[in-house]
């Protein structure tokens, strides 16, 4: 059924339902999703998390990922993809869009639209993906102020404290920022762009007990490794952040270049979802049947 009908709605806050993942033995594997439909399908796929990525949110609306996005902005997505998945979703809330009270406003926005965890990064403006050259660096009170602040404003939000310090101080400086950042109150610890799987096995022997989440995106720093790869080195949550969007934007690019030559998309359309799988896929044919039973409940037929 759908979102539209009160008794389907989780009963339990997504902060709460989050939480619950990650008290599981196995690691909790979360995609990125860049849209509703992208969230309903990851659902169906038997995905119980999501993933919104500040990089797939600029780049959807045009935008390079370098803390251009407002909380408006990043709420939008939240509200979409929450209401369409009904999973809890940890989002991306790069630098905190701001300071302490920016923070602390950002922290209870995304939790009114509907995230369960949030990610607040250590990097100064103008911010770059982790796998960029010439990140700058805030320092360790700076960022520790800011997690403090997101868990001083929670209801129940997970607060993901990630840390870039890997690239320019090494494993010493990206484990004492962690340590840091765990005292001012950070539920778990993202150790950004690390390069092998000895720093990744290092960072879980030096954080033992902490929920740790390892970034698999594509064309980075970090080797290819698959979830149960990460869960044997300690890890407690791998997102694939882009995925989606690299994989959407590369078939638009193609659909849109075999229409300006060839002035159809014909060729294309073994490729397309047809109407009935799209129409599956959002359950079209519950809002139907939900909008011919209201109808028929209310207004029954005469006699």
């Amino acid at each position: 059924m759908t979102y539209l009908v009160a008794a389907n709605l989780p009963t339990t806050s997504a902060g709460a339902r989050f939480r619950a993942l990650l008290e599981r033995p196995e690691i909790l594997r979360i995609p990125g999703a860049h849209s509703g439909l992208a969230s309903i399908q990851a659902r169906d796929a038997g995905f119980e998390a999501l993933y919104i990525s500040g990089a797939a949110v600029s780049a959807s609306m045009g935008l390079p990922d370098l803390g251009i996005l407002t909380i408006d902005d990043v709420c939008f997505h939240v509200r979409q993809i929450a209401r369409a998945s009904n999973l809890p979703i940890l989002v991306d809330g790069d630098t905190g869009f701001g300071e302490a009270l920016n923070v602390m406003h950002m922290v209870r926005s995304f939790e009114d639209a509907g995230a369960g965890a949030v990610q607040l990064e250590d990097q100064l403006l103008p911010k770059k993906c982790g796998h960029l050259n010439d990140k700058q660096l805030a320092r360790p009170a700076d960022m520790a102020a800011k997690v403090n602040a997101a868990k001083r404003a929670s209801r129940d939000l997970f607060i993901l404290a990630r840390t870039d310090a890997a690239a320019s101080e090494g494993i010493e400086g990206a484990v004492a920022r962690a340590k840091t950042y765990l005292e001012a109150g950070a539920d778990g610890i993202f150790p950004e762009a690390l390069t092998d799987i000895e720093m990744f096995r290092e960072v879980a022997r030096r954080l033992p007990g902490v929920k740790l989440l390892a970034n698999m995106t594509e064309f980075g720093r970090t080797p290819a490794l698959t979830a149960k790869e990460f869960q044997e080195l300690g890890y407690a949550m791998v997102i694939w952040p882009v995925s989606s969007l690299r994989v959407a934007a590369k078939a638009q690019a193609a659909l849109y270049a075999e229409i300006r030559e060839k002035g159809t998309p014909k060729a294309l359309i073994p490729q397309m979802q047809t109407r009935a799988e799209l129409y599956d896929t959002i359950r079209y044919w519950d809002y139907e049947a939900l909008d011919r039973n209201i109808v028929q409940t209310v207004l029954p037929s005469e006699s």
